[in-house]
């Protein structure tokens, strides 16, 4: 199992430092997100800073962009950073794919599947084992000439997807290399739902992580935990995380206080028993070990959600996680 630190919306030069600062304390890796800042420029900035950093992107925003677009720029960065990176792609929700980035959504688990096969299509081509035919339900592309294909490489290019609900999870199994985990998850979801569906591939898994050695240290960061926990469950697909166990109502509950505008009731909403199911909260010296029993056994890699933003208030803090992520390392 690998430690990494996802990495929200930030700077080229705030992305090099924190590259820069993760390395020296032994995690693994950088997970990307693309939200209101795309992953690409960000991870060339870091794997120039910090070379032996892994880099994934979790999740880059595939309907938007032609395979194509999203296959060379995959093949791009695995070349300059010998390897050291595999694309993480997601189908995002409709209302963005649709009224943000005006692209098509129907039958988004269809569509993934294809959109994946026509970039490992765009792969084969690139890597010279034959030439671009890839005729799909959704996708067309035949068109390769030899001064638009990028340079040869024999990195491995391994493609992740996002999945939560069975359709997606069976595209994954069958099409794709992992599955990009969503936050907001039990160790219960795991072990008795997406495990036994996900067929092997690897799990990439962002986590809830909360440290500290007294309530009180940890408490902002608690806070920012269940706001981010409550934020998610107000999503009705993701309902069945409460209900599984036995926290029937609260999505419900946590769309009437978004609807009123109450921040601090859906903050509240979110009991500590709860959090104990969807997030690690631990005193320092314990924290290694329990990312380790919940994940080692199911996660290729585990990336701690919320540390890049807890730098941001409390930069000490990244000592401490070093000695975390040492400790993962080792075990």
């Amino acid at each position: 199992m690998k430690l990494d630190v996802m990495v929200g919306p930030s700077s080229w030069d705030d992305t090099v430092r924190l590259a820069q600062n993760i390395e020296t304390e032994g995690f693994a890796g950088l997970l990307f997100t693309e939200t209101s800042s795309v992953p690409w420029m960000r991870i060339a900035a870091a794997a120039r800073a910090a070379p032996s950093l892994f880099f994934t992107t979790g999740i880059a925003v595939a309907f938007p962009r032609s395979p194509m677009v999203s296959a060379s720029i995959a093949y791009e960065i695995a070349a300059n950073t010998n390897g050291q990176f595999r694309l993480g792609l997601g189908s995002q929700v409709r209302a963005h794919v649709k009224r943000r980035y005006g692209a098509e959504f129907a039958r988004p688990a269809a569509r993934m599947r294809d959109y994946v096969e026509a970039v490992r299509a765009c792969f084969r081509a690139f890597n010279g084992e034959e030439a671009l035919n890839h005729q799909g339900e959704f996708y067309n592309l035949t068109l390769l000439p030899r001064d638009w294909a990028p340079a040869k490489h024999d990195h491995p290019m391994k493609i992740d997807i996002s999945a939560v609900g069975p359709l997606m999870v069976r595209t994954a199994t069958e099409v794709a290399d992992g599955i990009h985990v969503h936050p907001f998850h039990s160790k219960q979801y795991l072990d008795q739902k997406l495990v036994p569906e996900a067929g092997g591939v690897d799990l990439i898994v962002p986590v809830f992580a909360v440290a500290g050695d007294s309530p009180e240290e940890r408490a902002a960061m608690v806070a920012r935990a269940k706001q981010q926990i409550a934020f998610y469950g107000t999503t009705p697909n993701y309902s069945f995380q409460f209900d599984d166990l036995g926290f029937d109502g609260t999505t419900s509950a946590l769309r009437l206080a978004m609807k009123a505008g109450d921040v601090q009731r859906m903050e509240d909403l979110i009991t500590d028993e709860m959090l104990d199911h969807y997030a690690v909260v631990a005193p320092w010296d314990e924290m290694a070990d329990r990312l380790v029993q919940r994940y080692a056994d199911v996660a290729e890699r585990v990336a701690l959600y919320l540390l890049d933003e807890e730098l941001r208030t409390a930069p000490d803090s990244l000592a401490r996680w070093g000695e975390v992520a040492r400790a993962v390392a080792s075990a």
